[in-house]
């Protein structure tokens, strides 16, 4: 929101939230049925049938922008800006495509206005042709005029400052104005349109090709990676009078005053509004290097829907712990594609980069799903991946990789010792944080607990939690009959006193593993807090009771570019297995910590909490409750 929201500023469907592309429905619903009624022999229209698909090009062309900006920048290479993004910018232009909208009404209200519009030719030369002229005169000059107007201090604080609260840009930026500013956009844009429809001279290929033109110079100048090499400004100089770079517009984010033209730099250099530094930043971007990470953590997919939550994905769906959405089926094309390709490709890929203190931090993710993990002929193409990705860091100097959710499984890896014992030479440290997780959950439990029930299948972190609490004199109970002979056999005499066979089930407090069932669910009195100490959260199928989170902690705020949810934790939550990694490398820890190996809990805990993160309180529990 700009600081002195003026008239207008609103769009005029924010209020129908999701619903709002039904204001199409009308004439998306017309189109159709002038093709239905139409004669035998009759012309069809197609430039008034593919209004609609063409709205959804444009939206696929935007995503793909916000897909490779967001993973060139978490890579490193060619980088413009480091500052960070956060969740107030995301949430800011999560709108990004009501522009698409607003064209497509002012699109089908043309074509019924302008008789001049109907059946339009596939290709006109004259008409790209001054569809070229016009928006080289009369719309770049206007532009250059109309943004200077925009950044005097009366219009800057009532509509244009909302554009640049985003420092560091994304491809979609570049469509965040308030409803007024995007009004003046379109009368600017559609001269060169309204021109050749009056002069019976447009064509299809000239109102998509300029459209789409639009869309990828205002993608490419706010995506904050360097893209144009330097050859082309090399083959023919003039072109820097005529095309922007995305370091050129950049520069107009962070300095304010300087570099106001819309895609050619001409009306700059004219005015001398030019900044000096454009030419040195365009060279140092595309020299930049991605700086090598110091913590690495590896995950992997999730359900085949996870894809739209990854940051790399959908931004807005990224920002909120992940549900899946009742609209995802209509979306099973993209999805079945995705899973396709994830098949094909076979590498680990980057998903986001962020910063904490003095440390580079790289989030990496498995291209498989998580019923692959349960599939037996598939877990030693998991573990090859798994362990080309430990090697790969190993070669980069990278200091720590935490394993995340189903890397770490004992029945696949035995929490990844079987890599150390393949590669007893690595400098890399494995880290499974499971000491952490094991603090995590015992800091959880209310005070002045005196009995808790166990159940869900046995872990590593299930057995140090038992142990500690069966030490520390609280009263055990196992769910499970072979799980409490189990965690029998684990303990020593001393503390399995304080372990029972579940025979009753008044505890109110239930630590809760994978394998949960609905049963046993209902078997626990009302309002009992279930608190899980694995990686992936039980079903919840009890009203009357509250789900805490996974293990996970409250993340400081000096933690910089957290604007994405990991998986379905809330905002700024992180898991502790993936800061187990950070608090390894931030504290010189020189051990691995896989296999059996556990560090001292109390130590761990002390380590997290010097260094800024906080544990989420149990009443925030309640939020949780179904």
């Amino acid at each position: 929101m700009a600081s002195k929201p003026g008239i207008l500023t609103e769009w005029p469907w924010t209020w129908l939230g999701n619903f709002k592309y039904v204001v199409l429905a009308p004439f998306v619903g017309r189109s159709i049925q002038s093709l239905l009624n139409r004669e035998d022999g009759s012309k069809i229209d197609i430039g008034y049938l593919i209004i609609f698909p063409f709205l959804l090009f444009r939206m696929l062309h935007n995503q793909i922008w916000i897909s490779l900006s967001r993973y060139r920048t978490a890579k490193g290479d060619n980088r413009i800006l480091d500052k960070t993004i956060e969740f107030d910018q995301v949430d800011r232009e999560r709108n990004w495509d009501d522009q698409i909208l607003l064209n497509g009404l002012l699109f089908y209200y043309g074509y019924m206005k302008l008789e001049q519009s109907h059946y339009l030719p596939i290709w006109r030369s004259d008409g790209i042709i001054l569809t070229t002229l016009l928006h080289i005169g009369p719309v770049e000059f206007l532009y250059y005029w109309l943004h200077r107007a925009l950044h005097h201090h009366f219009l800057y604080s009532r509509y244009h400052s909302h554009h640049h609260s985003s420092i560091v840009t994304e491809p979609i930026t570049s469509v965040i104005h308030p409803f007024a500013e995007h009004i003046a956009y379109f009368l600017l844009f559609s001269i060169p349109l309204l021109t050749t429809v009056l002069t019976k001279t447009a064509s299809i290929v000239s109102f998509g090709g300029y459209i789409t033109y639009i869309d990828f110079m205002n993608n490419m100048g706010h995506c904050n990676f360097e893209i144009i090499p330097k050859w082309m400004f090399s083959t023919f100089p003039p072109l820097k009078y005529l095309m922007y770079t995305p370091s050129y517009h950049s520069l107009h984010h962070t300095q304010f005053r300087t570099n106001y033209s819309l895609f050619m730099p001409i009306y700059d250099y004219i005015y001398g509004t030019l900044d000096k530094s454009s030419d040195t930043l365009y060279e140092k971007s595309l020299e930049r290097q991605g700086k090598s990470p110091d913590v690495v953590h590896l995950t992997h997919l999730t359900t085949p829907e996870s894809i739209y939550h990854l940051r790399l994905g959908f931004a807005s769906f990224a920002s909120e712990p992940y549900t899946s959405k009742w609209y995802f089926w209509l979306m099973w094309p993209i999805t079945l594609w995705s899973m396709m390709v994830t098949w094909i490709y076979g590498h680990t890929f980057t998903v986001e980069r962020n910063v904490f203190k003095n440390l580079n931090l790289q989030t990496w993710a498995i291209p498989k799903y998580r019923v692959q993990y349960f599939m037996q002929w598939q877990r030693e193409s998991i573990n090859n991946l798994i362990e080309e990705a430990i090697m790969e860091a190993d070669q980069k100097g990278i200091k720590v990789l935490s394993l995340g959710l189903l890397n770490q499984d004992e029945k696949l890896n035995n929490n990844g010792e079987v890599y150390i014992r393949r590669h007893p030479q690595i400098k890399v440290k494995l880290v499974d944080g499971s000491s952490l997780a094991v603090a995590v959950v015992l800091n959880s439990i209310p005070k002045g607990t005196t009995q808790v029930v166990l159940g869900g299948h046995l872990s590593k972190v299930a057995n140090s939690i038992a142990l500690a609490l069966c030490q520390g004199g609280v009263k055990v109970m196992a769910l499970r009959e072979e799980e409490y002979k189990k965690l029998k056999s684990n303990l020593t005499p001393e503390a399995a006193i304080n372990l029972l066979p579940s025979k009753t089930y008044n505890s109110k407090i239930w630590l809760v593993g994978d394998g949960l069932n609905e049963d046993e669910q209902l078997k626990a009195p009302k309002g009992t807090l279930f608190i899980p100490f694995s990686q992936f959260p039980p079903r919840k199928t009890r009203k009357d009771c509250f789900y805490f989170h996974t293990p996970a902690m409250i993340t400081p705020k000096h933690f910089e570019n957290v604007d994405s949810c990991e998986n379905w934790l809330p905002r700024r939550v992180m898991s502790a297995w993936r800061i187990a990694g950070i608090l390894h490398a931030l504290e010189d820890w020189h051990e691995h910590e896989c296999g059996n190996m556990m560090f001292d809990i109390e130590k761990v805990w002390k380590a997290s909490l010097d260094h800024g993160f906080q544990p989420i309180s149990v009443a925030s529990a309640s939020e949780s409750k179904v």
